[in-house]
């Protein structure tokens, strides 16, 4: 039976109530990340700068900790570190997004929202059909479901989802994830000019296309923008296999740079280069901020089996946001960096000066901890190799001979101990945020990211320092990072 917008959000809340307390005993629970209030989150969707605060929505399933009719969980903030829960934005309420209100984006026109996203639909005989919905608001908390403003066109399967809107020169475009019947997958692009009616415009990159060979069966998530005179295609590519030390997890996000020729609808781009070498990050988006700031937000999950051994499951949630990152251009290539703001919630700072590292590992004073931010800057590298240990059993390492950096986790998965790694040509500095089970570590200003869910014992918060075959000077500065999240 069809349930309501106030039906299905009244049952939401009631889940919410009903376990809050088990979910506030978990000792997983983040300090400083956004997380769903109960049950499953992952995309974050229709990020968005909008009367004077950010607003941030995300895929959510409020009723079970595994992946279903989700909903679009919202949050603002007014500096991209403090945020609150806003009340539910969507819910799967109509015919054309019943199971489900898939990933999309927001714009801001005539001083309204426009939120774009996916309609979900599995009919009687169980097949998947798929629509481009839109909704408005006028404040940004509630909105008005306008119905559907595309259907699949001819020549794709019903994977057709995750509209990005943007405006360039006056005109509004939308870059959506697509796989044509061939199982393909591509980045489509439409063109609107009033963001209601809407014409296929063609293919802006996809397998088989500018040069491009066969590159996975379906593009998810895309997000096209300008960044320093390069536009950047950011997008999710499934079915690669992976590629020596790429394309690690099940599923892969990265992007292509180059110059997109609106006109013709070309894009003559370079190679695929993943955004992150960690376990968990997919999904990602980004928007502008007021002062022309590019910044990106991912989903701190991926599509992985080992959702089913998390143990925050038996507390009845699961996976959660990355911290906000603005992104630069330089040397040719992406670089992600904490934002700024994150230096608000630094307290109880602690600077070491000239450490020198040799053979034994080194225990710094008042350096630990379960939730905190850690800089440490390379002085002097004369050893074969240098580690970095935290907690129990996580850990990044870089080998000097080799070039390889190596952040490994400990035994979370079925696998047991596992590694991601990413070559650099020398370790210059390493800035990390542990936030109880998760950790982001950025090398080399943001050159390099590893970003990760990590569940090590929560009574061991040692921080170790070892270098091997030599030694190394570094200096050290560590915070505590206060707790912002309420729930």
């Amino acid at each position: 039976m069809k349930q309501s917008f106030s039906e299905l959000k009244q049952r939401a809340y009631k889940n919410i109530d009903d376990r809050k307390k088990t979910v506030a005993r978990d000792p997983y629970r983040l300090h400083f990340h956004i997380m769903p209030l109960v049950g499953l989150l992952n995309d974050p969707n229709g990020f968005v700068f909008y009367k004077g605060q950010y607003h941030m929505f995300y895929q959510w399933n409020p009723f079970q900790t595994e992946h279903g009719a989700k909903f679009w969980g919202h949050a603002v903030s007014d500096d991209l570190v403090h945020w609150e829960e806003a009340p539910i934005a969507l819910a799967p309420d109509q015919w054309y997004d019943k199971n489900g209100c898939y990933s999309g984006s927001a714009v801001v026109f005539q001083e309204k929202l426009y939120v774009f996203y996916t309609g979900n639909v599995k009919n009687e005989h169980g097949k998947r059909e798929s629509y481009q919905c839109l909704a408005v608001s006028e404040d940004g908390i509630h909105f008005e479901k306008k119905g559907p403003i595309i259907h699949v066109p001819q020549g794709y399967t019903m994977h057709f989802r995750d509209p990005k809107v943007f405006e360039k020169d006056g005109k509004w475009y939308m870059v959506l994830g697509a796989q044509t019947e061939d199982e393909q997958g591509e980045a489509v692009i439409y063109t609107s000019a009033n963001l209601a009616n809407w014409s296929f415009q063609g293919v802006l990159a996809g397998s088989g296309h500018n040069g491009l060979s066969d590159f996975g069966y379906m593009w998810e998530c895309p997000d096209l923008f300008e960044l320093d005179g390069q536009d950047i295609l950011a997008v999710c590519p499934q079915g690669l296999s992976p590629k020596g030390f790429a394309y690690n997890n099940i599923f892969q996000s990265g992007y292509f740079a180059g110059k997109v020729d609106y006109e013709k609808i070309l894009f003559d781009h370079g190679n695929f280069i993943e955004l992150d070498r960690g376990f968990d990050f997919y999904a990602p988006q980004t928007t502008a901020d007021p002062s022309g700031r590019r910044i990106l937000v991912g989903w701190m999950g991926n599509a992985d089996e080992g959702d089913s051994i998390h143990p925050t499951i038996k507390h009845e949630w699961i996976h959660a946001l990355t911290l906000p990152r603005e992104l630069q251009w330089k040397d040719g290539k992406l670089h992600q960096y904490p934002v700024e703001e994150l230096q608000l919630l630094r307290e109880e700072g602690v600077h070491h000066t000239d450490v020198v590292v040799w053979e034994e590992a080194v225990d710094l004073p008042r350096v630990n901890g379960q939730v905190f931010e850690l800089e440490i800057a390379i002085k002097d590298l004369a050893a074969a190799e240098f580690s970095v240990e935290i907690g129990e059993k996580s850990s990044f390492r870089y080998d000097a001979k080799t070039q390889i950096c190596t952040f490994q986790r400990g035994e979370f998965s079925k696998n047991g101990v596992e590694g991601r790694h990413c070559v650099l040509e020398s370790l210059q500095n390493i800035q990390i945020f542990k936030d109880t089970s998760s950790i982001e570590i950025f090398i080399n200003n943001g050159e390099e990211v590893f970003t990760s869910r990590v569940f090590d014992n929560p009574d061991v918060d040692e921080i170790r320092f070892i270098a091997k075959a030599g030694h190394v000077k570094i200096d050290v500065k560590k915070w505590n990072i206060k707790r912002v999240t309420e729930y």
